[in-house]
């Protein structure tokens, strides 16, 4: 009886601790959440002016300079830039990623991967060691980003995959990420960085007319790129604020769990204790019982 009270009472110390963990976890998520969150709400309506901007210059380009960003051809090579993150402890967050990727090349790139045609850039390490440990065509040049995230690590990688895209490496480009919601959602997106995607104007919407000075073909040609740029630095810092989110869900979720775990286990111990005490009462009067008699 003595042993089964000491290993419930290790098992609870050993609870507690972890719970600890979580709590503190959990609080540092909640200060980095803030600061990740600020940054991508700041960044969000600029990125998306310059993406409507992007859309509509592509849409209504009659294919001169910088145009070739724009220009669809057979697809042949595809690059995925998955975006992870470095540490686990988030819940289903990377794994929810990794999914999505793969997913995207059975529905869309499946003969191209039959072909071997396949390849990812991996932002985050975790990414990277999944796709790595299956066998797939994966670069580490960018999985370091999130060691150093600012606008010209991200720029690197973005001028890397325009350069490609240009000289024919790859026929088209994705980025898959989670764009961030609030503390408890994500939301998980394959979206096309190359070739740009055209507006598709309805029928009732008037066309965007815009005056270029200097030139269009000038403008467009200097533009595209850092639109671009923009875009993949958006993507990373929606990565890294849903990061921050679903950590701090899934160490309150543990916390939670801690706290169920440990009511069990104190009543487990009080029963025990109670038993054990019941046992020496009934010893100590049968043995006076015994001495009476």
């Amino acid at each position: 009886m003595a042993g089964q009270l000491k290993e419930v009472r290790n098992r609870i110390k050993s609870v507690q601790s972890s719970q600890q963990i979580t709590k503190a976890m959990k609080m540092v998520s909640a200060a980095k959440l803030r600061r990740a969150q600020d940054a991508i709400l700041q960044m969000r309506p600029y990125a998306k002016k310059l993406q409507e901007a992007l859309s509509n210059i592509a849409g209504d380009s009659d294919g001169q300079a910088g145009m070739s960003l724009s220009t669809e051809r057979p697809v042949e090579k595809v690059l995925l830039i998955v975006i992870t993150s470095d540490r686990g402890l988030c819940g289903a967050y990377n794994s929810n990623i990794i999914k999505l990727a793969k997913q995207t090349i059975q529905q869309r790139y499946e003969a191209q991967a039959a072909k071997g045609n396949v390849y990812i850039w991996s932002i985050g390490k975790k990414g990277y060691e999944h796709f790595l440990k299956n066998n797939y065509k994966v670069s580490e040049t960018y999985k370091d980003i999130f060691l150093h995230l600012d606008f010209e690590h991200v720029q690197a990688c973005a001028q890397a995959a325009i350069k490609a895209f240009v000289n024919k490496e790859f026929d088209a480009v994705e980025i898959v990420y989670s764009e961030f919601k609030n503390a408890a959602t994500q939301v998980f997106i394959s979206e096309k960085f190359l070739p740009i995607p055209k507006h598709a104007r309805k029928g009732n919407e008037t066309k965007t007319d815009f005056i270029f000075e200097p030139s269009k073909e000038q403008l467009i040609a200097e533009l595209m790129p850092k639109i671009l740029n923009t875009q993949l630095y958006k993507a990373v810092l929606d990565c890294n604020a849903s990061e921050h989110g679903a950590r701090m869900t899934a160490m309150d979720k543990a916390s939670e769990n801690a706290n169920e775990i440990l009511r069990s286990l104190r009543i487990s111990y009080n029963r025990a204790r109670q038993a054990a005490i019941t046992t020496e009462l009934t010893e100590i009067v049968s043995g006076a019982a015994a001495l009476q008699g």
